[in-house]
């Protein structure tokens, strides 16, 4: 089903997203914001669930519904489709973020500039310990995300959890 918020901004709801999975006792709740814009992304999407799903690493909580949205940054590109997904795991954060270059990694993510087109981001947007929002700021990862704020694309699907 779609919903259009405005002239550029689509809702997508689909068998995936938004959906309500599990409860978990693992060590840290990870907000995740996903996003793309190469190749059949409802099918990139559905399969990464599946993915998440079958890692006995995680535990898959919810997903938001999936937004489509104009590019920033670079702007002669598709428009993106962006969602949210919450997991709980007890790897470390910087295994975590290990963990989501390697999913990016398994649908042929290409970092050939800033703001470049993608089949798959995974950003991870907060990670909360003992109901406590962590603040990491190293060399490869900041959390919560440097900009999540001003992004839409996080934003909107954000306010569905």
């Amino acid at each position: 089903m779609k919903k259009e918020i405005s002239k550029s901004l689509d809702l997508y709801f689909t068998s995936n997203f938004p959906k309500i999975y599990f409860k978990s006792n693992k060590k840290y709740k990870v907000t995740l914001g996903i996003g793309g814009n190469i190749g059949n992304l409802k099918r990139i999407f559905d399969s990464l669930i599946l993915m998440l799903k079958n890692d006995s690493r995680l535990v898959l909580l919810k997903t938001s519904p999936l937004l489509k949205n104009p590019p920033f940054g670079f702007l002669d590109q598709d428009d993106f489709l962006n969602g949210i997904i919450e997991i709980k795991t007890n790897l470390s954060p910087s295994e975590i973020l290990k963990l989501c270059w390697h999913y990016e990694n398994r649908f042929g993510r290409k970092r050939s500039f800033k703001d470049a087109p993608r089949t798959l981001d995974i950003d991870i947007i907060f990670i909360e310990q003992k109901n406590k929002n962590l603040k990491l700021n190293t060399k490869n990862l900041t959390v919560p995300h440097i900009d999540y704020k001003n992004r839409q694309s996080v934003l909107i699907p954000l306010s569905y959890l």
